[in-house]
């Protein structure tokens, strides 16, 4: 098994165990037929939250991906939820591209700033940096180490009132934010119209903010997500909560004019509309949202 690999598998693995609609999709995929087993399932990419301080941030998580032959592409901006992002195209297409957003930090208020480096201006150099990177193990255990202090109850809710991007950081870290099916890639049910309807069918919640698909203006990236199911937090005061964990998206991205007359079969990822949009991106965030998750 190649590093790269390793590293997808040590993300997967425990992001499976907790976001129970992964399991109850692939196997009503698994039971409709859809697929013949999980590894048929193409995931177009997978997301990191990230927060803008020194050490952390995306200038210090891109460095594992750049490692292992990521290319860094194209950057987005969220004014509203002052957040930061870029995109990156993968070395192999069998791999998922990554896309990786950062909380612009500075925007928030004093008080918000002041909670965030409370727990992280202990970092006092890049963590990324004492990582051995060819060593698959170590950085696969690297995603779900700890790297500050759970926060109190009241420190979650404060951020959480500001910025709730913030307070799933907080406590949620460099957990995998979600991964993302390839509705295009499957035989049928390869619109979004048609999964979303399998999905409902199942009992899976969808993001509704913005509608729940999610379109670029070029009409060629169509997007969806799962609502993110709320997950038991123990706070570092002691309380106990259920707070947003992660969730599940789904992509359909479409030929480019050029390709359109090319049959289904013919067809590869060189072919489809390629990258992200800001104002799907900007939707899908909510998944994980108040607004969302308590409806």
């Amino acid at each position: 098994m190649k590093a790269l690999d390793k590293i997808m598998e040590a993300l997967f693995v425990p992001y499976r165990e907790r976001v129970p609609d992964v399991g109850k999709i692939v196997n009503a995929m698994l039971a409709d037929g859809m697929i013949a087993a999980e590894r048929d399932i193409e995931n177009d990419h997978v997301a990191f939250r990230t927060l803008g301080v020194p050490h952390l941030g995306l200038a210090s998580f891109e460095k594992i991906f750049l490692h292992y032959g990521y290319t860094k592409m194209d950057p987005y901006h969220f004014e509203k939820k002052k957040l930061d992002a870029y995109w990156y195209a993968p070395p192999e297409p069998k791999y998922p591209r990554i896309f990786i957003s950062e909380l612009r930090v500075q925007d928030l208020s004093e008080t918000a700033q002041a909670i965030i480096h409370q727990f992280t201006d202990p970092i006092k150099a890049d963590p990324v940096d004492s990582l051995d990177l060819n060593d698959a193990q170590q950085v696969g255990d690297f995603f779900h180490r700890p790297l500050w202090e759970l926060p109190t109850a009241a420190a979650y809710e404060r951020l959480a009132e500001e910025s709730e991007y913030a307070a799933w950081v907080i406590y949620n870290r460099y957990y995998l934010n979600h991964y993302t099916i390839s509705v295009h890639e499957l035989e049928e049910h390869n619109t979004l119209e048609k999964f979303n309807g399998f999905l409902e069918g199942i009992g899976i919640k969808l993001n509704t903010a913005g509608g729940k698909i999610k379109v670029s203006p070029d009409g060629l990236l169509r997007q969806s997500s799962s609502v993110a199911k709320m997950i038991p937090a123990t706070f570092s005061c002691g309380t106990t909560q259920d707070i947003p964990g992660s969730y599940v998206e789904f992509a359909e991205r479409l030929p480019l004019e050029e390709y359109k007359h090319l049959k289904r079969n013919e067809l590869t990822r060189a072919h489809r509309r390629e990258g992200f949009e800001a104002g799907n991106a900007d939707k899908i965030f909510e998944s994980t949202f108040r607004e969302q998750t308590q409806q």
